[in-house]
């Protein structure tokens, strides 16, 4: 079951704040936060049936990498900015009262020098407890974030999160459990990717990788190249390269029984672009199912538009306009690989993936255990 969540809740890099209508019991909800090499999000969360219904949530760009590729750290503004951010989400917290939550953070943390010393600022300022995550767990919460969305008749799948400082590729074997138990085999992946017997139809994980390139990092190495087509197709053939060592990379994969499942802004903003949506909705990206001709139309069109025309397109702007040209560079290096007409789009990613975790680990979704 999809999670239900407020309209266009983390739609767009801009600041979102959803109240909630009804204050739900505090002892029922969950806290999710990522802190991601660009954005700061958040959501909480009760669960319900076998999935949960969001009852507040925060998004914001805090580019909080920016410089990182340069100087190996986090510069004074990028951690400022995220600081701000962060306190609004401790307010809500404390709104909301929530005592059940799990705040991450990823690449940008892991790789800067001074991550620790930002860690220890982030508690003085908010009280606020950040984690700074493994690949694999990284990996693993974008799965299980996904499981809603594999269909029965996959036998091979392969699910992809573009980050912003890191892309994660998890190649997983469903063949020998029941089409009904599919879903639910991913879902028990929280647990690891390569875990002890269990009673229930086990997922096999063939193998997975997480690739220190994402869109901001990827765009950062190639900065220097003016020609818009050039670079595009650069960082495209870069990021080939650094697939080598993915096992499944090697074999060419039979499309009968094969999906890819795509969570990142990247993939939900190329899904707005083929559906010529004006508006972000939510409801009609989340699980759409993409063909690679429709994907590379959608891409041919971006590089038409170049740096000038990205700016002004609403699904775009701005702030986007260079991160969505390297995270397609990112997507068309993986068809390039893995030609499908079964890429599905998942507006969903980290967070949950950490409120899944959190709620089956308490037992409260109906479907369980997973």
């Amino acid at each position: 079951m999809a999670p239900k969540r407020p309209k266009g809740a983390g739609a767009f890099p801009k600041a979102v704040e959803s109240p909630a209508p009804a204050r739900p019991d505090p002892d029922a909800l969950y806290a999710a936060l990522d802190l991601g090499t660009n954005s700061c999000r958040m959501l909480i969360a009760q669960p319900k049936g076998s999935g949960f219904h969001v009852v507040d949530s925060f998004s914001k760009s805090v580019q909080l990498g920016a410089g990182l590729e340069r100087t190996g750290r986090l510069s004074r503004a990028s951690m400022a900015r995220t600081v701000q951010a962060l306190r609004i989400c401790q307010q809500k917290l404390k709104r909301n009262k929530v005592k059940r939550m799990r705040l991450i953070a990823t690449e940008a943390c892991r790789r800067a020098k001074n991550s620790r010393d930002f860690i220890r600022q982030v508690k003085r300022e908010t009280g606020l407890t950040l984690d700074i995550i493994q690949p694999e767990e990284e990996a693993r919460l974008a799965v299980i974030s996904c499981a809603p969305l594999v269909s029965t008749k996959t036998e091979q799948l392969l699910v992809v999160d573009i980050g912003g400082g890191s892309t994660e590729l998890v190649w997983i074997d469903i063949s020998s459990v029941p089409r009904r138990d599919r879903p639910a085999s991913i879902m028990r992946l929280h647990n690891g990717f390569h875990t002890a017997d269990s009673p229930f139809p086990a997922a096999k994980v063939v193998d997975w990788i997480s690739v220190p390139l994402g869109v901001a990092t990827l765009r950062d190495q190639f900065n220097d190249v003016e020609d818009d087509a050039a670079r595009f197709a650069l960082m495209s053939w870069f990021f080939e390269e650094n697939l080598a060592d993915f096992a499944p990379y090697k074999d060419e994969q039979a499309r009968e029984g094969f999906q890819i499942v795509g969570t990142s802004g990247t993939v939900t903003t190329v899904a707005a672009s083929h559906l010529g949506l004006k508006r972000y909705d939510r409801t009609k990206v989340d699980g759409l199912r993409m063909t690679s001709d429709q994907i590379d139309k959608v891409i041919r069109g971006y590089l038409e538009l170049g740096p000038r025309g990205r700016r002004r397109d609403p699904r775009i702007g701005e702030d986007r306009q260079a991160l969505i040209m390297s995270g397609s560079a990112i997507l068309q290096a993986l068809l390039r690989c893995w030609p499908t007409d079964r890429l599905s789009v998942a507006d969903r990613g980290l967070r949950e993936g950490l409120l899944y975790a959190q709620m089956s680990a308490d037992g409260v979704l109906e479907d369980g255990p997973f």
